[in-house]
């Protein structure tokens, strides 16, 4: 029998791996590992904080990679910014 939290957690489980897996995503959440890994497998609903929570940590991350990136293209390119 499928639950209405069913999408959610598994939705969550994936976000925890684009943030680098349990113990990455327990550092920048805040969260203990053990409670990421309930929630992540259905135990434990997810709620529209914690989820919210997960956005932003998501939205961190692209930025520190942006910058990652702009800055390995300029190293590449040096000359290419000032077009």
């Amino acid at each position: 029998m499928s639950s209405p939290a069913e999408p959610l957690s598994e939705h969550f489980a994936y976000c925890i791996q684009v943030l680098g897996g349990v113990t990455t995503a327990s550092r920048r959440l805040g969260i203990d590992e053990r409670a990421l890994r309930r929630f992540a497998n259905g135990e434990r609903p997810v709620s529209t904080r914690l989820m919210q929570d997960m956005a932003q940590a998501l939205r961190d991350l692209a930025a520190e990679a942006t910058a990652a990136e702009q800055q390995i293209a300029a190293s590449l390119n040096p000359g290419s910014a000032e077009s």
